[in-house]
This record gives structure tokens, sequence and C-alpha cells, in this order.
């Protein structure tokens, strides 16, 4: 009696407090939670996304549930999506341990207010220096450079032959190598070890930081044995990948002026004593989240790419027989933009493997209305990703794959409205011309120069994990050279 009069009432008590000083009857529907926790229990540790997908089947498409201390809304209709995420009051981020706690509020991901305005206006122009164009000669610039890590992955796929190779190691340092060159200005070779521990690093991250995980909501659980193993790996992790960094921005020679150190230290000097939110802390941060979003989000995508064309021999052989017809060499970017089939295969497996399943959670900065209800201050907004991908309103039969999803009656790619692997609004991606540059050229390439099949031992080709990302399992690909394909790919003068 006496543990139910000290603790569990006044817990109750609090709850159903907040429940009501939040105005209950102009908050969308939902589900009741637990003192504490909330609803925290009702969702899948391994699978969020299905368990906030199976609650919109149920409470609409717009609902709300307390998770832990935070209040969410979670939306799963695209235009409904598209009136929230345009709104400047939902352009913040939601106060959670991970993002504000650890973070604490610092880099592109995690920023919101005037850091992030002053920050997302830097990265765009400095981007857009870099070659993140649609046409010119800065663009041609950046073709080169993706091209570069393309032609080292062909060359050393086909040493591998129709072998069993670990796919997703080898694009994970190719199209990190590109990364790195926008990124750092530099290359790692394949053993360097500083590479191969970022690589770990990354790799593993991406399991441990999930939106819907218990630590973000409930803070006091990082004093648990389990919880305190997360914490250290991230707080450790980030201090030595953060010392790293600072090592490659005193080793950068000072005439190296087309990456983005270069462009931030310009901005520096510019800046003199008043930086303003260009301090060395943000700079850190910064180029890990450059990295990380440039790198994971990318590679995800390729990977699952490779694995349902794999799967899908028919549409892979479409693909090839385009490449064929319309390349005559090893393709570039004005040759693939021609590709329908192929950007619209690209497309489908965006659709229905989305890498951000639970979407990239925004904040409300201040009371706002979203569909007719109220979204008080301090809201974590979820754009549920993965229930707008996989409606059957908008894409019937949903579990199939299909790229004729993209394509129109005459055959050209078109992207329908319930699309979003960028998702949209104010904090859309700001990399998602980089991102289809380089899964264009490398997509168009391995498959111009190879045949790509799963492993005869694989049982079930589209098991995942999910963390921040829905990384597929499997890792092994045989790719059989294709004997039409003669020509070698070439990186294109950069000057």
């Amino acid at each position: 009696m006496l543990y139910l009069l000290v603790v569990v009432v006044p817990l109750l008590g609090f709850f159903l407090s907040v429940r009501y000083l939040s105005g209950l009857r102009d908050l969308p529907p939902g589900p009741w939670g637990l003192p504490v926790l909330g609803s925290l229990l009702q969702l899948s540790p391994t699978t969020p996304y299905l368990s906030l997908t199976q609650l919109a089947d149920k409470y609409g498409p717009i609902y709300s549930l307390q998770m832990g201390r935070v209040l969410a809304v979670v939306i799963s209709d695209v235009r409904i999506i598209r009136e929230a995420l345009g709104k400047e009051e939902l352009a913040g981020r939601a106060d959670l341990y991970l993002t504000h706690g650890i973070m604490e509020g610092h880099g592109l991901i995690c920023s919101e207010g005037k850091r992030w305005r002053e920050q997302r206006s830097f990265v765009t122009s400095t981007l857009k220096t870099l070659g993140m164009v649609k046409y010119g000669p800065r663009r041609d610039r950046l073709e080169a450079r993706i091209l570069q890590g393309v032609v080292d992955v062909v060359e050393y796929l086909k040493t591998q032959d129709g072998r069993e190779v670990d796919a997703s190691r080898t694009l994970l340092h190719s199209v990190g190598n590109v990364v790195n060159s926008l990124v750092f200005g530099r290359r790692w070779d394949w053993d360097d070890p500083t590479w191969r521990w970022l690589q770990h690093l990354s790799d593993e991250g991406v399991k441990h930081i999930g939106v819907s995980g218990p630590l973000n909501f409930l803070p006091f659980l990082r004093f648990l044995p389990k919880y305190r193993r997360t914490v250290h790996f991230i707080v450790d992790g980030m201090r030595k990948t953060h010392e790293v960094y600072q090592q490659v921005i005193d080793d950068h020679p000072e005439d190296k002026v087309d990456d983005f150190i270069a462009a931030f230290q310009k901005e520096q000097r510019e800046r003199g004593t008043d930086l303003s939110s260009f301090t060395q802390k943000q700079f850190h941060h910064a180029l890990a989240d450059l990295f990380g979003a440039g790198v994971d989000t990318t590679l995800t995508t390729l990977r699952w790419f490779l694995i349902y064309v794999a799967k899908h021999q028919d549409v892979q052989k479409r693909i090839q027989e385009d490449l064929d017809v319309i390349c005559w060499g090893a393709p570039r970017l004005e040759q693939v933009s021609k590709m329908y089939y192929l950007q619209a295969a690209i497309a489908e497996s965006q659709r229905i493997r989305p890498v951000v399943p639970v979407g990239i959670p925004h904040g409300a900065s201040q009371e706002t209305m979203v569909a007719g209800y109220r979204i008080p201050r301090g809201t974590m907004v979820i754009p549920l990703q993965w229930a707008v991908h996989m409606d059957p309103r908008h894409w019937p039969d949903p579990d199939r794959y299909d790229p004729e999803r993209f394509l129109d009656g005459e055959g050209k790619f078109f992207k329908p409205e319930a699309f979003i692997p960028f998702q949209t609004g104010k904090r859309m991606c700001m990399g998602e011309e980089l991102a289809r540059m380089i899964l264009l050229l490398y997509t168009s390439n391995l498959l111009y120069f190879f045949r790509v099949t799963l492993p005869p031992s694989c049982q079930n080709p589209l098991e995942s994990h999910c963390g921040i990302t829905l990384v597929p399992t499997l890792r092994t690909l045989h790719f059989h050279k294709r004997t039409g394909a003669v020509d070698h790919p070439q990186v294109p003068d950069q000057e």
C-alpha cells in the first residue's frame, strides 16, 4: 500500500495531468499509455515503422501518442505530411536525448533555429559550388569525382568474376571515398586503419540510434547497464571521431579549395572573431553529418537496388538492354538521364524499402495547427514514410516490386505525389541531387559491366534490420562479367 501511495499514484497523476494540460480534446486521436512509459511498449524495438503503421490503421492518418516524456504526432498521409513539414513552426527538432542531450543541437541534422538556417544556407551553397547543380562545368567535375569511385569498384569486381563478394564492404569503400573526396578532400586506402575504424563506427552507429529507442524519451535509462553501454559507444565514438576529423583538418593542404573543409575554413577566416554558428564544435558535427548522411543513405539505397534487380532478373535484363542500346560504352550522366526504366527501378527500390522508414522527426518550435488538430510546442512530429510508400491507395499491391509505377503513358519517368524518399518541406534533404548522380552512375555502370545474382544459399534476400536506416541483412552478391561490355569505365578530365 505504501508503494502504491508513494510511487504509483503520483506517477499516474502526473501522467494524467500532462495529458489533460496539453489539451487532449484538441490533439489528434491516439492510444492511451502507461504512466511514465506512455505508449513505448506498443512499439516494436526491431520494426517500429510497422508498429506505427498499425496504429495509423486504427487511429487514422494523423494521431498522437505519448512516448515517455515526449508527445509525438504521427502522420501517415502524404498531403498532411506536406502541409505539416512546410510550416516554419515545425522546422525544429524534437527534444530527444540523443539529439539534444548528446549532440547538443549541433551539426546539420540535430540543429534548429538560427544555427540550422545559417548552416543549411552555407552547406547548400557549398554543395552547389562543388558541382551539385543541374548542368555546367562544375557538374562535369563532380561527375568525374564520382566516376573515380565507379572505376575503382568495377575494376575490383572484374577480378572477382562470379565469386561471392561482400558487396556491402566493397561499395562502402567506393561510395565512401567519393564522399570523403567531397567532404575531407582526400581518399583512404582499403586497409587504412583510420578508414576501417570510421567504417565500423558508421556501420554500428546506425544500429544503436533509432527514433523509437526508449533512451531518447526516458533519459534516466542511461544509468542502467544495457543503455550505459549504448551511451558509452555513442559518446566515445563521437569523441574519437572528432579527434580524427581535427587531425584531417590540421593536415588539410592550404592550396586545396574544392571540398567542404576548405569551404568551412574560408568562412571561419572571413568571419574573424564573430564566428556565430561556425565554431570548431559545429565543424566537427557538420563533417560527421555530411559523411554519415552522404554515405549511409545512398549506400543503403544502392544495396537494396542491387538485391532487387538480382531477385528480379527480368528487370535487370530490361535495364541492360537499354544500356546496350543507349550507352555503347561505360555509361555517363548525359546518357543515363534518358534511361527512364533505370530511373524507375531506382525509385521503386526507394519506395519499397525506404531508407528512413520512420522519417526524420521534426519538432514544434511553436504551437500550430495541422489538419485541424493542435500541435503543442515541443511536440515531436513523425512523417511516417513507410506508411506513405506502402499505402495501397497510392501503390496497388505495394509489396510487389514494379518499376512501371514510375513510368507515365509515354514511358517517361515521373514521380507520383506519394513518393517522398528525401522527405519534403523546409528540411528536405540538401543532398538529393548528389545522391541521384551517385545512384545513376553506380547502378548504370555496375549493370553495364556485370550481371548480378543472389547467393544460392540465400533464402530471404529481403530481410532487414532497422536503426536510423532500414538496412538489408544480406551483404554478399555475385557479379558476373558481361561478355558484351568490352569498354572500360574511364574518368573524364576534371579540368
